[in-house]
């Protein structure tokens, strides 16, 4: 069987580095990565190829390669994102945009569409306050789409800029004879948590934060109220999606942009769960007025139907397995505990 070609940018991120594990354990890739960082010693081998920089300005160096796949997980994160807001347009816009123009230009070349995997974030809705949450329950991809953050505003406008390269580039599409385009697929990505790689500052990093301070007996305060409620996953569960999202046939697909769900807990759960795994574990909550402004944007839960009628979309972890079978064993052997 002839080697995929696969580019991974944000190779060293959380998503990252799972995704390169997860591909190699499949077997029948060939993967180029590209990070800011040198790859970590987890995954080295793991790499045929690793490109490091900025990767705006190493864009036209992947002119030279035939990708049949891209996984673009390269991105500012939310927090970071509303410090440095034109930062975070150029690394977050402008690179998607260069590397869609890339696979666009790639897919009609060789006459094969060019497969662009992108993960979004329930940072693309924007709910009013407290009360339209609560009201809204579980929501649909194309409800709430009102986005409160600049990476949520970067996400969002991603999703579209990807729709249009992967269907109008050019308008070319009213051609008697239209061009292969390429083909985009999103997934609006709840929290997501690694058991195998520390949290790295992240707004729903407060719950696996929490865990790692109390199996160090460190004390934690908590920037969300206990009542903060928003949907979690487990890293396994987000790999999974993305290599079942890659194989569907592309004529299954009924959209372009997928929300996906595990379980949603509030902070004052992960508090709980804390408590009960490490006693004596000491958690406060004050929040932080900003980043709660940011979550409280962003739903309890999200309905992914159309990822389950799709493409058979379920999860394995729930929460229950999430934590007894995936986040605590490896929090204890992390930690002597």
């Amino acid at each position: 069987m002839t080697e995929k070609s696969v580019l991974v940018t944000g190779a060293c991120g959380e998503i990252g580095q799972a995704l390169v594990q997860g591909m190699a354990t499949r077997g029948g890739y060939r993967v180029v990565t590209a990070d800011l960082a040198p790859l970590p010693d987890s995954i080295r081998s793991m790499s045929a190829e690793h490109v490091q920089g900025d990767l705006v300005n190493r864009i036209k160096q992947f002119y030279d390669y035939d990708f049949d796949i891209i996984y673009h997980l390269a991105a500012s994160l939310s927090s970071k994102a509303e410090v440095a807001t034109e930062e975070a347009h150029r690394i977050n816009v402008e690179g998607t945009m260069q590397l869609l123009m890339l696979a666009a230009y790639k897919s009609e070349k060789y006459k094969k569409s060019v497969k662009f995997l992108f993960p979004s974030s329930i940072a693309a809705y924007g709910m009013t306050d407290r009360v339209e949450k609560q009201k809204a329950g579980r929501v649909k991809e194309e409800d709430y789409d009102n986005p409160h953050t600049m990476y949520g505003c970067n996400k969002l406008y991603c999703e579209k800029l990807g729709m249009y390269y992967g269907r109008f580039n050019g308008q070319r599409h009213l051609d008697p004879n239209p061009p292969v385009m390429l083909d985009f697929r999103a997934i609006r990505f709840p929290g997501l948590i690694s058991a195998f790689t520390l949290p790295s500052g992240g707004t729903s990093d407060y719950g696996p934060e929490m865990l790692h301070h109390a199996a160090q007996g460190q004390a934690y305060s908590c920037f969300v109220r206990e009542d903060t409620k928003i949907s979690f996953m487990a890293m396994p569960d987000a790999i999974k999606s993305l290599l079942m999202l890659t194989d569907v046939p592309r004529e299954k697909l009924t959209s372009q942009v997928y929300n996906i769900a595990a379980f949603a807990l509030t902070a004052g759960e992960f508090r709980d769960r804390a408590a009960q795994a490490f006693p004596g574990a000491t958690i406060t909550f004050e929040p932080n007025p900003r980043r709660q402004g940011i979550v409280d944007s962003w739903p309890e839960d999200v309905d992914d139907s159309r990822a389950r009628k799709d493409w058979a979309w379920k999860p394995d972890y729930d929460v229950d397995k999430f934590f007894e079978e995936y986040f605590l064993p490896e929090i204890r052997k992390r930690y002597g505990k």
